[in-house]
């Protein structure tokens, strides 16, 4: 009876243990992320390997220091281990799940219909830095500005509407970075978050200092309609080629084909042989030439 009531002793110990080192650690990391806030970075933190061995340390330390029955204190370190390993994948798993949105992609709105499919979820980190930059846009005199801050802003609208989304105002500043990309790329290390953008430098900086990407444009090329060499189709000449004889149409998707002399044909719906594909930085080009004549 005795022994009994000594292991719980033990593993009551080794609980509470464990969980002060969290804690503590979390304090840690938390006054960390917000002096990072006010200086564009954060203080040292402990790593994930020196936290566990810490936490660990403290579970010991309750299990086989405190004078306990033998078994008692192999299961409440055991109990405290799976603690420990439940919550360092937790925290992973949180990390991973963070999306941080730009002022391009909210503006650019097609994040929303994505969202709306189901294939985003997770939380989403809405920087005050990024919202402030839409509202000047909105209040903006120039008509076509004041139009894009405005659809901004109802993409974020629309965003904390649907279900499965957590969308968090984020209120770090880091008045020490000198531009908006410079702010979100800090803020993307220091969240370990993913940054969701179109703007292609943005897309570049962030991949060279190893920071993940999600490129909206990269996505819609991505599931754009696959056209091989020698398919053929029916399509409207709208306008001509930049070379001499050219014309070129669309397909529903919005890829470009261009036409070899199409452009005695505009206006004209027509079957074309597909020719070649090319894979450009702006998106995805068709080439095609007019089959024997026909019109579709």
């Amino acid at each position: 009876m005795s022994g009994s009531r000594l292991s719980a002793r033990g593993l009551g110990q080794a609980f509470f243990l464990s969980a002060a080192a969290t804690g503590c650690y979390e304090q840690m990391q938390t006054a960390g992320r917000h002096q990072g806030a006010g200086k564009g970075d954060s203080m040292p933190v402990l790593t994930i390997s020196i936290r566990l061995l810490f936490i660990a340390a403290c579970s010991w330390a309750g299990a086989f220091l405190v004078p306990a029955g033998r078994w008692g204190g192999v299961f409440a370190g055991v109990l405290a281990g799976g603690m420990v390993a439940v919550e360092w994948w937790w925290q992973r798993r949180r990390h991973e799940s963070i999306k941080i949105l730009d002022t391009s992609v909210v503006i650019d709105g097609r994040i929303a219909d994505i969202a709306k499919t189901g294939f985003l979820d997770g939380t989403f980190i809405f920087p005050r830095f990024v919202l402030q930059e839409l509202q000047r846009l909105a209040d903006a005199t120039d008509k076509l500005k004041r139009n894009r801050g405005r659809h901004g802003l109802d993409t974020i609208a629309f965003l904390q509407r649907l279900p499965g989304l957590t969308i968090k105002m984020g209120e770090h500043d880091y008045p020490d970075c000198p531009t908006a990309e410079s702010k979100l790329i800090q803020l993307a290390k220091n969240t370990g978050g993913k940054l969701l953008t179109n703007d292609i430098n943005l897309n570049k900086i962030a991949s060279l200092q190893g920071i993940p990407v999600l490129n909206v444009n990269d996505l819609s090329n991505a599931v754009k309609t696959v056209v091989l060499p020698g398919e053929e189709m029916a399509i409207k000449i709208i306008k001509e080629g930049k070379e001499p004889g050219q014309g070129v149409g669309y397909l529903d998707d919005g890829t470009m084909v261009v036409v070899e002399s199409g452009s005695q044909l505009l206006n004209h719906k027509l079957v074309v042989s597909v020719t070649s594909v090319l894979q450009t930085a702006a998106g995805r080009m068709v080439f095609a030439k007019v089959k024997n004549g026909e019109r579709g």
